[in-house]
């Protein structure tokens, strides 16, 4: 006999929100490995060349700082992800819609990253795919939080919970886009215009002071 916590609820047309953490869990999980991938093949490469060790990280250093960047970043929006849906029983297709668009995202990040470890530093096209999709990530989370905020059958997230997560994902967006403004309008810094992400916490608070005060 099926259990029907697996299953559809037809007449609401709700599933389970189990299966969807699952699945969001895995694609995080193979997208974080996927970042390793470039520097595999360009450690063969070195070695294939009679190399040294000290010759790779001299290489690739731009390459081993993308990458770190990216896993440290995935990381925070699974995270994310995972304090949201930790109390979400149950989803509906739309919702499961949004889901897949906040893990195309993701899914993305290891081929942003490859281009910024491997392509010119200074070329403002590579900056803007590669921190314009963290803006992506951080806005399609904000639509997860809304979405869940204007149907409260699916979840037990207290209110003050997702306004605080909200002003989160607004900050991390806000982050990103003053990050991406410093490091194409100022070349020299590069992409260590993202260590502003370390103001999320403040930027947060603000905001969050604000969303309360227009409700």
């Amino acid at each position: 006999m099926s259990d029907p916590e697996q299953e559809m609820t037809p007449n609401e047309g709700f599933f389970t929100a189990e299966r969807a953490k699952a699945f969001a869990d895995a694609v995080v999980a193979i997208a974080m490995t996927l970042l390793i991938l470039p520097l595999m093949e360009s450690v063969a490469d070195v070695a294939g060349a009679d190399k040294s060790a000290a010759h790779w990280f001299d290489e690739h250093q731009q390459q081993v700082i993308s990458f770190v960047i990216s896993f440290v970043l995935i990381a925070m929006f699974w995270m994310s992800h995972h304090r949201v849906f930790a109390t979400v029983d149950t989803v509906t297709t739309p919702l499961l819609w949004i889901i897949m668009a906040w893990l195309l995202t993701i899914v993305w990040l290891p081929v942003a990253t490859a281009m910024s470890g491997q392509m010119s530093g200074d070329d403002p096209v590579v900056k803007i795919v590669y921190i314009g999709s963290m803006v992506v990530t951080s806005l399609v989370m904000l639509g997860q939080r809304l979405y869940l905020r204007a149907h409260p059958q699916l979840h037990r997230i207290t209110e003050p919970h997702l306004v605080a997560g909200a002003s989160a994902d607004i900050a991390m967006a806000v982050l990103f886009i003053v990050a991406l403004a410093v490091a194409v309008l100022v070349p020299a810094i590069g992409y260590w215009a993202l260590l502003v992400m370390f103001l999320v916490t403040p930027v947060q608070h603000v905001i969050a002071r604000m969303l309360t005060r227009a409700r």
